[in-house]
């Protein structure tokens, strides 16, 4: 198994150029779960090490959590999080940063596509939870991972909606919506039938794909 991100932003703290704040013992807690499951498969990683790498009491660690399964649902959770705010600002920028006077909800979608086509390849955790092929090395999903799809969809046409591409007819909100789930459909294809090569090529190639697929769609 490709060896698990070792940290990922918290979705509140990735925003370049923002105020720094120190980190919540909560997201202490699961930085350092993350950095656990790079080294060592979910079932070996103990809570002890994990509350003595982030600086705080397995006491701590339990209260915030529960259990290791609480602590292994909210890091999925938080994954997926991350994952619905990077696509959605992909789509945000894509679509306002388009040739043209006005925004353009396919890049937007094409371009939430490739995020997720993405983080999938390089991150197993992500990909286990878009697809529901949980490795025994993970930790086990939470109830968030059943929503992975539906959360996309909605995140990105609320992204869309927010750059402005609301226009009557085929744009408009409802259509939108449609559109995102097409393409992050086409998207989830690719997450489970990458093409030959490297990951690049892949992300090439759905990006290529739900932009044509929804050109048509659209107009």
């Amino acid at each position: 198994m490709t060896s698990v991100t070792p940290s990922a932003e918290d979705p509140a703290e990735d925003f370049p150029g923002g105020p720094a704040r120190p980190p919540t013992a909560r997201q202490a807690l699961l930085r350092a779960a993350r950095a656990e499951l790079h080294d060592r498969p979910w079932p070996r990683v103990r809570m002890v090490e994990v509350a003595a790498a982030a600086g705080f009491s397995r006491q701590t660690l339990y209260s915030e959590f529960g259990s290791k399964d609480g602590l292994g649902a909210a890091l999925v959770a938080r994954e997926l999080e991350v994952l619905l705010d990077r696509s959605a600002r992909a789509a945000r920028l894509a679509a306002r940063s388009a040739s043209g006077p006005a925004t353009d909800p396919v890049a937007g979608c094409a371009a939430a596509a490739v995020s997720v086509v993405r983080a999938a390849c390089r991150d197993p955790l992500v990909r286990a939870a878009l697809t529901g092929c949980w490795d025994s090395r993970l930790p086990p999903p939470g109830p968030e991972a059943d929503r992975a799809a539906a959360g996309l969809r909605d995140r990105t046409a609320a992204a869309l909606v927010s750059a402005g591409a609301t226009a009557d007819g085929a744009t408009g909100p409802a259509a939108l919506r449609h559109a995102c789930e097409v393409g992050l459909r086409l998207a989830l294809s690719y997450v489970v039938a990458p093409c030959d090569g490297p990951p690049e090529a892949t992300e090439e190639a759905a990006g290529t794909h739900v932009t044509q697929v929804l050109r048509a769609l659209l107009h």
